[in-house]
């Protein structure tokens, strides 16, 4: 398994990203194998500054960045010996098994939809997030900022989605999934929830429970998974990483608490294409990119496009529509 890193992207490049890759290493599963895209010099003097044999890594050289300022389709498309080009480029031709990256998110998806594209039937890819429950297991929750706008054919496909990661990729057998709503009745929401309600109620691809609402969450109580339009996602994630700041400021140090911290997961996986791609935060600590590429292992692992291609080999929405 080869786990390609684009380490020019983030706020802290190559340091932060190398460091990470040193320090997952012990961590990783016999067989597996970074790849690091970017300036070779640059990343062998990290690792020679901190004592790390860069023989340990395969090295991409590259000479272009594209950061977090540049426009993501122009940059991607005139920045072809860019750490992340080069990166998408390897993933495309089957030289790695999945991409990680801090960088500029709308340059990574502009990546994904110019060179892996979308799996055959996906109308929209999504990015999903996963939250602590209080018994020490993890939800799934999607998407979480990438399709602000949806059509109830978007939530079923993203339950779909989340279904199939959390039996590959958190080990959950049946995962139950639930769609975030105002009420647990079938008949509340806006008209989005209420379609999607309709829709996932009659499907066979996935264990649907019905609605959930948020105070539930973190119970696990309910459901796995929770499938919500990118726009509230995006809120429920950002609130929940508050929580840990709070905490922290309080002096709370419980595994709960700390499992809310981005840096616990490094970075999301891009839902619904061709291949593995995990996206971080630009500002990503050691830490979080040591998780990232153990967050890009588990997804590699999980077989997603395998298993995706397998239901959408079927009329899906032809399915649940008749």
């Amino acid at each position: 398994m080869k786990i390609g890193l684009d380490t020019m992207g983030g706020d802290f490049a190559p340091k932060n990203e190398v460091l990470g890759a040193i320090a997952v290493l012990p961590e990783l599963q016999k067989g597996s194998e970074i790849v690091l895209f970017g300036d070779e010099e640059q990343i062998r003097a990290v690792c020679r500054d901190n004592g790390a044999d860069a023989a340990q890594f395969q090295i991409v050289h590259t000479t272009e960045v594209i950061d977090m300022n540049d426009h993501p389709a122009k940059a991607f498309l005139h920045k072809p010996d860019s750490s992340m080009a080069a990166g998408f480029k390897a993933l495309s031709a089957g030289m790695i098994d999945g991409f990680a990256g801090p960088g500029n998110t709308g340059a990574m998806m502009a990546g994904i939809m110019y060179t892996i594209k979308p799996i055959t039937g996906i109308l929209r890819p999504c990015i999903s997030c996963c939250y602590p429950i209080i018994d020490g297991k993890w939800g799934l929750l999607l998407d979480v900022g990438l399709n602000a706008d949806c059509k109830p054919e978007n939530l079923y496909q993203n339950a779909i989605l989340g279904s199939l990661y959390a039996k590959g990729a958190l080990n959950e057998e049946n995962p139950r999934v639930a769609l975030l709503n105002i009420g647990e009745e079938a008949s509340k929401g806006n008209l989005l929830t209420k379609a999607a309600h309709d829709m996932m109620s009659r499907t066979k691809h996935f264990n649907f429970v019905g609605n959930i609402e948020s105070n539930e969450m973190f119970t696990g109580k309910k459901a796995d998974v929770i499938v919500c339009d990118g726009f509230v996602g995006n809120i429920v994630l950002k609130m929940a990483e508050s929580f840990y700041r709070i905490a922290t400021r309080q002096g709370l140090n419980t595994d709960f608490f700390n499992m809310l911290d981005y840096e616990y997961h490094g970075g999301t996986p891009v839902l619904g294409v061709n291949a593995p791609v995990i996206i971080g935060h630009g500002r990503s600590s050691p830490k979080a990119i040591k998780n990232m590429i153990l967050t890009t292992e588990k997804t590699i692992g999980a077989k997603m496009v395998d298993r995706v291609n397998n239901i959408f080999k079927e009329a899906t929405l032809r399915d649940i529509e008749s």
